[in-house]
């Protein structure tokens, strides 16, 4: 094991926090591939709708999965790259212009414009996260996807920039600090299980990614390749199990647990007849339940969530334009029933999610949609790691800022290699 090549994760849902230590093998540059060496899990406490609500909370669940990770790699890590989510998170098109510094353009002119376009005044409370190269218009040539060497005068770019809210980022770094380690990275969440569960055809064709966590619902649209839309939605598994505790009387953990063993998020798939047991309190004594009641419930919950989902697709602009339908991840969407109520909804073809690509080692513990973003997390640093290897391969020089490590300065902000 070569601990120079080690990357780490870090997943804090609003249900439970994950981390995955691993090591990025394979040949660098082109195509990084990650062996999975551990994977820590904590129920999360601290966190509501993906921001963090308490310090001392979020830090102890940080420390527990980076700890059990840790255990189960057999190495110790100093810099992790966590995710980042939630309502506060905001994404908007901008353009850059610049004239062309001689015949033919050049990689230095498309950074110039890209610097343009990045060079955004924002509010006091926000702070840029990506900046994300969409396309490029060389003079009245539109859809240009890479402009280098190409003759012109006058080139256009248009940058998908990612912003988010200063405190809640401040205050994810702060748990990750004091649970002893370091963020090298904030990464966005959805573009982070883009990465372990999205094929290029998908992306290409246009692809809706659902990432159905505890406390929100993120969408994320892709088409021609690109990311071109984002949206959070305050709802998600945790208002499937409230659901449950009202409509059939039992407490949270109770629901949980129903809802992990017996759920089911489309009611045709139960059978009518079969009857679950609730847990007994000395109040109401033994009680059963058809399972089919149980269903209804979920199913009603789910299928509001997947309407406001194809609302925000067709408020975007995208109803009917994306081929590769719609894929689903996150803890929710491993509900069984879900891909087939899914399908009723959208009409399209829909399939679960689970890191897939790239991935070695233990690929068998992270195999479902609830890992997603934390593989997805750790193939991001073995991309940075990959380009910064490019970088100092072709011998560039790499300006240091303080606090930050050269490879991660040289390639911050441009993420066309690989979104």
């Amino acid at each position: 094991m070569n601990n120079e090549r080690l990357v780490a994760g870090l997943d804090i849902g609003s249900a439970k926090t994950t981390a995955v230590i691993a090591e990025v093998v394979g040949e660098l540059p082109k195509h990084p591939t990650i062996k999975i060496l551990g994977v820590g899990q904590a129920r999360t406490s601290g966190l509501r709708r993906g921001v963090v609500s308490d310090i001392e909370e979020a830090t102890r669940s940080i420390r527990k999965a980076m700890e059990d990770a840790e255990r189960m790699a057999g190495a110790k890590v100093e810099y992790v790259y966590a995710g980042i989510a939630g309502e506060h998170v905001q994404a908007t098109n901008s353009t850059g212009i610049v004239a062309v510094n001689g015949d033919e353009i050049s990689k230095a002119d498309v950074n110039r414009a890209n610097e343009v376009a990045r060079a955004q005044a924002l509010p006091q409370d926000r702070e840029l996260l990506h900046a994300i190269p969409q396309e490029y218009r060389v003079d009245k040539n539109q859809g240009i996807r890479d402009p280098v060497g190409m003759i012109g005068m006058r080139l256009e770019t248009e940058v998908y920039l990612v912003t988010i809210g200063v405190s809640p980022a401040m205050n994810l770094r702060k748990s990750v600090d004091k649970a002893g380690y370091k963020t090298r990275e904030l990464v966005l969440e959805p573009l982070a299980s883009a990465l372990s569960v999205l094929t290029e055809d998908e992306k290409e064709l246009g692809v809706t990614l659902v990432e159905m966590g505890a406390g929100t619902t993120d969408i994320a649209i892709f088409h021609e390749g690109k990311i071109r839309h984002l949206r959070t939605l305050s709802y998600g598994g945790n208002n499937v199990t409230s659901d449950i505790v009202h409509g059939l009387g039992v407490t949270q953990a109770d629901a949980e647990r129903l809802k992990e063993r017996w759920g089911s998020a489309y009611e045709p798939l139960v059978d009518p007849s079969e009857v679950i047991q609730l847990p007994s309190t000395a109040a109401q004594g033994d009680r059963r339940v058809p399972r089919e009641l149980l269903a209804h419930i979920i199913h009603q919950r789910m299928d509001e969530i997947f309407d406001l989902v194809q609302r925000e697709i067709t408020d975007a602009g995208f109803a009917g334009r994306l081929s590769a339908g719609l894929v689903m991840t996150g803890g929710a969407a491993g509900i069984p029933g879900a891909q087939e109520l899914a399908s009723d909804v959208f009409g399209t073809g829909v399939r679960v999610g689970s890191p897939a690509f790239n991935v070695s080692g233990l690929s068998d513990s992270v195999e479902a949609p609830r890992f997603a973003t934390v593989v997805g997390l750790a193939q991001y640093g073995a991309h940075r790691m990959a380009l910064g290897q490019q970088a100092s391969a072709s011998g560039k020089r790499v300006k240091v800022a303080p606090g930050m490590d050269r490879i991660a300065q040289r390639v911050k902000l441009w993420l066309q290699d690989f979104f």
